[in-house]
């Protein structure tokens, strides 16, 4: 016998787990809409095998198993999403070029609350947002897709490894190795620290009330001093990335003019400080959406700025508006 008794309660019991199911597909995939696609797919496959779920396992641990083989399926082609970072070689401002690449190239932003748990437990909560940061989510792109699987369901999602090897159809050893060759890979990717959004935390917030008051007076001197020493400025679609005080100021006062004028809309996104970026109208008053901005902080500085550039996708996806008066 089933634990449900009717497929509309299977309808409500899916609901329950869509974020986190949204979570742990865009950690495996590294795109916002591609989880949004494969949780959609689990979703219309948990439906039609409905009748033939029997209970010998728990509704979510069985959504989890869709959900899994959905992205194995997707990752197949060998495909994996990227930063500019892992891609090139930084450029300096003055010979700079604009290289645009194809959207299945990037690592895509996310908004929090499509991944992060409702939760009131702040060590839950510091785990999801750490597990769900730009540099993590690009270091995981690096593991063979089955090993990507372990590691998040045994490290972020902590289940046990007799659970995961049900769920993969294989041996408690064979994941164990695998989380191993996985942790190991890791470990030699460089991944930045970065700490996460914290509106209860008073040094961030005035660190990011600054970032706003000298982006918006175009102040690039204020600006630069907010930004460590060698922190990294990328622009995706283009796989154009700089790095340095030096650099990044140079870029504003350059190629980037354009912004001068911006206004600031703030958000969040993969648990880190955002703003939607907004530049002057060039047809007409108000602003017009430029960029989602993503901030990676670490030690009261900002050691990465990026730009997301494609607003068509990411603006509405945030919930941002489409215009500024």
């Amino acid at each position: 016998m089933s634990d449900l008794a009717t497929k509309p309660e299977l309808d409500s019991a899916m609901d329950e787990y869509r974020r986190e199911l949204t979570g742990y597909c865009y950690r495996m995939l590294g795109s916002a809409f591609d989880a949004e696609d494969a949780v959609q797919d689990t979703y219309i496959r948990a439906w039609r095998a409905y009748d033939r779920f029997e209970g010998r396992s728990s509704l979510r641990s069985w959504l989890y198993r869709i959900a899994t083989n959905v992205c194995l399926d997707l990752l197949a082609a060998g495909s994996k999403r990227a930063r500019p970072m892992d891609l090139t070689a930084p450029q300096h401002q003055a010979s700079a070029v604009l290289r645009e690449r194809p959207e299945v190239t990037w690592l895509e932003p996310v908004p929090d609350a499509r991944v992060l748990p409702q939760t009131a437990d702040p060590a839950e909560l510091a785990l999801a947002k750490e597990s769900v940061r730009l540099a993590f989510v690009a270091a995981l792109q690096h593991l063979p897709a089955k090993q990507r699987a372990v590691l998040i369901l045994r490290e972020v999602l902590a289940w046990k490894a007799d659970e995961v090897a049900t769920l993969l159809d294989t041996t408690v050893a064979s994941v164990n190795s695998a989380l191993q060759r996985a942790r190991a890979t890791m470990a030699t990717t460089r991944t930045r620290p970065s700490d996460p959004a914290d509106p209860l935390d008073a040094d961030q917030a005035k660190l990011l009330e600054q970032y706003l008051s000298a982006f918006e007076a175009y102040d690039i001197s204020r600006l630069t001093a907010l930004l460590h020493e060698d922190a990294v400025l990328s622009m995706p679609p283009y796989d154009l990335w700089l790095q340095g005080h030096e650099d990044i100021a140079a870029w504003h006062l350059n190629q980037g003019i354009g912004c001068r004028g911006s206004r600031l809309v703030a958000t969040t996104a993969n648990g880190m400080p955002a703003f939607g970026q907004y530049r002057p109208a060039q047809d007409g008053p108000g602003h017009t959406p430029w960029a989602l901005q993503v901030l990676e902080v670490s030690e009261g500085r900002i050691v990465g700025l990026n730009a997301f550039l494609d607003t068509g996708r990411w603006f509405p996806l945030f919930g941002l508006p489409e215009h500024l008066g």
